[in-house]
């Protein structure tokens, strides 16, 4: 038997993180941020074995390791129905560790293929649960399953697991451009500055419930970014250039990478802008199905 699962690529602009609860259903984050089409497809293929296991593989954008994966597979081996192997290939179509949700994205989809390849017949919050709590577990991401699980433009209410944590919509006609530079570590930063930048992301929760407004969603996160100090020479270089011209934009948590979002008419201006940088260059639609089998 074999599945294909895709789960979208997530962009961050601020959040508020929760990782006080001993239960990782209840760990996550409030924020905003939005889907974006580009991601990660998964294929699963499913054969008879003596002893259970797994192989994985990936094309496309490398990880640093598969962690995530290892733990989703681990998960769904302990309650399928017999003993088989598991053939999984990652095709990651983003950047990893820069900001735009690559394990979430890599979680989600193998948690999609697994449940039809394997015939587990789980909930679909189910699903997005064992997500969640691999991300919680490798320490890779606190909001990125519920957002990409959901898909659109959202405000993150309520932090936890799918099922557990609620999002609000923002409708939006708008695309996303993306430069990516360089990763940066969301390990690392979970370990070190939450309780530094706690306070002023949720604040702009708040603000952003009241307005929903893309264009102050922008300022949030560049006055966000700023606050945490990631900002690197390179990118208030970009942002500068973009401002001169017009464009407001954000910056990704985490990762050294800097996004706009525009109308459609202003797309080939924006990539005019960014081409002049040493950077890899995204452009995409909202993605606003959320994660699913393909």
């Amino acid at each position: 038997m074999q599945a294909l699962g895709f789960a979208p690529g997530h962009i961050t602009g601020f959040f508020k993180a929760e990782v006080e609860p001993r239960k990782p259903v209840l760990k996550g984050s409030i924020g905003a941020g939005f889907s974006i089409k580009k991601g990660v497809t998964t294929k699963v293929k499913v054969t008879s074995s003596e002893k259970s296991g797994f192989k994985i593989a990936t094309t496309g954008y490398k990880p640093d390791d598969t962690q995530v994966s290892e733990f989703v597979a681990s998960e769904f081996l302990k309650i399928a129905k017999e003993n088989c192997f598991l053939d999984i290939e990652h095709d990651i179509r983003i950047p990893v560790g820069y900001g735009l949700g690559s394990s979430g994205a890599v979680a989600l989809s193998l948690a999609f293929a697994l449940d039809k390849a394997l015939g587990t017949n789980l909930s679909r919050t189910k699903i997005g649960q064992m997500a969640h709590i691999a991300e919680i577990h490798c320490k890779t991401g606190l909001g990125t399953v519920l957002s990409s699980y959901h898909g659109g433009f959202e405000i993150r209410t309520k932090h936890g697991a799918p099922g557990i944590g609620s999002l609000r919509k923002i409708r939006t006609d708008y695309s996303a451009i993306v430069i990516c530079f360089s990763p940066i570590s969301t390990r690392k930063i979970i370990k070190t500055e939450l309780a530094r930048i706690n306070g002023l992301g949720g604040k702009m929760v708040s603000k952003l419930l009241k307005s929903r407004d893309q264009m102050e969603f922008l300022d949030m996160s560049l006055e966000f970014a700023k606050y945490v100090g990631v900002i690197t020479p390179q990118m208030q270089e970009v942002i500068n250039d973009l401002y001169q011209h017009g464009f407001k934009c954000g910056i990704a948590m985490f990762g050294e990478t800097v996004f706009t979002l525009v109308p459609r008419s202003s797309e080939s201006e924006v990539m005019k802008i960014l081409e002049k940088y040493d950077g890899i260059i995204i452009k995409t639609e909202i993605d606003k199905s959320g994660a699913r089998v393909s």
